[in-house]
């Protein structure tokens, strides 16, 4: 598979880089992303892929389920060299369709894995409040829809989780930085904005 991947770059270098070299040579000197996506690592759900985005638009970070987990340093130094070094105007939390660490949430069956379920139980709120107004059904149909609610309320979640950061919150007060939720459909392609 790598030599796949290295003969795509050798394609990559004769077409985009070579046809767009002034714009490759100014990335190679700084970039200057305008968004700061918090995204799923899936490898169906790449941001610049589903988004159109050339390089240098978008400063990623992915994790299973797009979680915010809260007071977390790593994350907190993604925030602070985002908002205070690169200056993003906008901050993504996209979820998706058919999300494999939503499927590990939503299941009930104890699980044999170390550190999953421990990830995970930074979203179990997204579940509690969804089971406020609606329990799990039986029907497997009726649980794909269920399931996609679980992933918006994850996103929810997450961008409450988001706030926590006070460089988050000064930045959003100030009208330095927007906030937002998306929604990526993997069976329709779509990107909408849910939060």
């Amino acid at each position: 598979m790598i030599e796949k991947f290295l003969e795509g770059n050798k394609s990559f270098i004769e077409g985009d880089f070579s046809e767009n070299r002034d714009y490759y040579r100014e990335l190679a000197s700084g970039q200057k992303p305008t968004v700061l996506w918090i995204g799923c690592s899936d490898s169906r759900a790449a941001p610049e892929r589903i988004t159109g985005a050339k390089s240098g638009e978008i400063f990623v970070h992915r994790n299973i389920g797009n979680i915010v987990r809260v007071g977390d340093w790593n994350f907190a130094t993604i925030l602070e060299y985002a908002i205070k070094h690169l200056k993003v105007d906008d901050i993504v939390i996209c979820g998706h369709s058919d999300c494999g660490a939503i499927k590990a949430l939503a299941s009930d069956a104890e699980s044999d894995e170390a550190y999953i379920p421990l990830w995970l139980s930074n979203a179990n709120q997204a579940r509690a409040e969804l089971e406020k107004t609606e329990q799990k059904p039986a029907d497997p149909e009726a649980q794909k829809v269920w399931r996609r609610k679980l992933e918006e309320e994850n996103v929810k979640l997450q961008i409450a989780n988001l706030r926590t950061y006070p460089i988050v919150r000064e930045a959003e007060n100030a009208g330095r930085v927007a906030v937002h939720g998306l929604y990526f459909d993997l069976d329709t392609g779509e990107l909408e904005k849910i939060a």
